[in-house]
């Protein structure tokens, strides 16, 4: 026996599990530095968990999946780990935890709990072939050229989902979960932006607002940023993981004011003030302006009457828009669906059909929402898996 467990992946949750499952642990990745996501992710400053994590923030076909690893390894508990590693962090909205430096500091510390646990870990390796064997598993893998086989008496598949294909992202983990008898949800890009028919937006690219969006599920209160391809910005991604195809979303453009008494006010103060000089006043002119051709925007503040105040204020907490598609896993920061959670033991990640096999991360049927949620899920389930790893 040459591992006690093969970790397939060096990602996020691959790194966590494996600096804690404890005894003889050999990670892979195919990539030629571990933690590229965590790397990337932040603008570079890895928004590494949240405040507010719980697991109400998931999107699952069983919502209650999540949370025994959430309960069980919290925010608070990759907080003190971050800060006995004398990181520095600081909030900014919605609980959103930041390095102040780098998300560089977050991969170094994964990797010093890796040594410090005497992890062997391959980089640029491929794994060819990986089979259930007599003690545990057998897995072919290919480095510098040279093929070996090793065995191991557990394996965790943490590869991620398919999200940011140019990074390396793959099926793989679906594919591992298929072999061995494990049904895949139906899989989508998650926290993407929006495709529109070609130049819809184009006219206000750039332009950007506080909005609240919804597709098929809560609404969120952020910024909507107008691009040339649709509709991006935070309250468009955080949608996108609710939406299906051919669905319209409900985009309030003043969500936290009621326009229509402040049009009623301005119309006995200033009946002579042109509409859309006064709804400038509350959205970005060029919005005002791209607007007028979406509904009725003419005239002075005097000629309106009640019942047109109110059908334009509902119309702009209520426009009704429909994409044409998404971004796809091209800039999805996250993928929907993934292993069934059905066949998971949720205290351990642990498969319920190939004992020693679990599965952690993206990988599974679990999809936070944006803010730093998805790496909480990668700590949490990593170490769910690792516990029960170390016995």
């Amino acid at each position: 026996m040459d591992y006690d467990t093969l970790i397939i992946g060096a990602g996020a949750a691959g790194m966590m599990c494996a600096a804690h499952a404890g005894g003889r642990v050999l990670v892979v990745d195919h990539a030629r530095a571990p933690g590229e996501k965590i790397r990337i992710s932040g603008g570079g400053r890895c928004n590494f968990t949240n405040m507010h994590c719980d697991a109400n923030a998931f999107i699952s076909e069983n919502p209650h999946f999540a949370k025994s690893a959430l309960a069980r390894y919290t925010q608070w508990d990759f907080i003190a780990l971050v800060e006995k590693h004398d990181i520095a962090w600081h909030e900014k909205t919605l609980g959103q935890l930041f390095c102040d430096v780098s998300a560089k500091e977050i991969v170094a510390m994964l990797r010093t709990l890796m040594q410090d646990a005497g992890v062997d870990l391959h980089l640029q390796t491929e794994v060819s072939h990986f089979e259930k064997s007599p003690d545990g598993f057998k897995a072919t893998l290919t480095r510098d050229g040279r093929t070996q086989q090793i065995t191991a008496r557990n394996a965790v598949i943490a590869t991620g989902g398919k999200s940011i294909p140019k990074m390396g992202a793959s099926g793989f983990a679906y594919n591992i979960a298929r072999q061995f008898g494990h049904p895949i949800t139906e899989l989508a890009p998650a926290l993407v932006p929006f495709t529109f028919p070609e130049g819809r937006f184009a006219a206000i690219s750039g332009v950007a607002c506080p909005a609240r969006i919804a597709a098929d599920g809560p609404a969120f209160d952020e910024a909507l940023l107008f691009t040339h391809r649709g509709l991006s910005g935070p309250a468009v991604l955080q949608a996108s993981s609710y939406w299906n195809d051919g669905q319209a979303i409900t985009v309030n453009l003043s969500p936290q004011t009621d326009l229509a008494p402040i049009l009623k006010d301005k119309r006995r103060s200033d009946g002579k003030k042109a509409l859309t000089t006064e709804l400038a006043h509350h959205l970005p002119t060029r919005l005002v302006e791209h607007l007028s051709s979406e509904f009725d925007l003419g005239g002075r503040l005097g000629d309106l009457s009640d019942a047109r105040i109110e059908a334009l204020t509902t119309a702009l907490s209520q426009w009704q828009l429909t994409p044409g598609g998404t971004e796809g896993y091209r800039t999805a920061e996250v993928t929907r669906g993934g292993v069934d959670t059905a066949t998971l033991d949720s205290k351990t990640m642990q498969s319920k059909i190939a004992p020693g096999l679990f599965f952690i991360g993206e990988a599974v049927d679990v999809t936070g929402w944006l803010g730093g949620y998805n790496f909480q899920w990668a700590w949490s389930s990593a170490m769910a898996a690792a516990r029960s790893l170390h016995g």
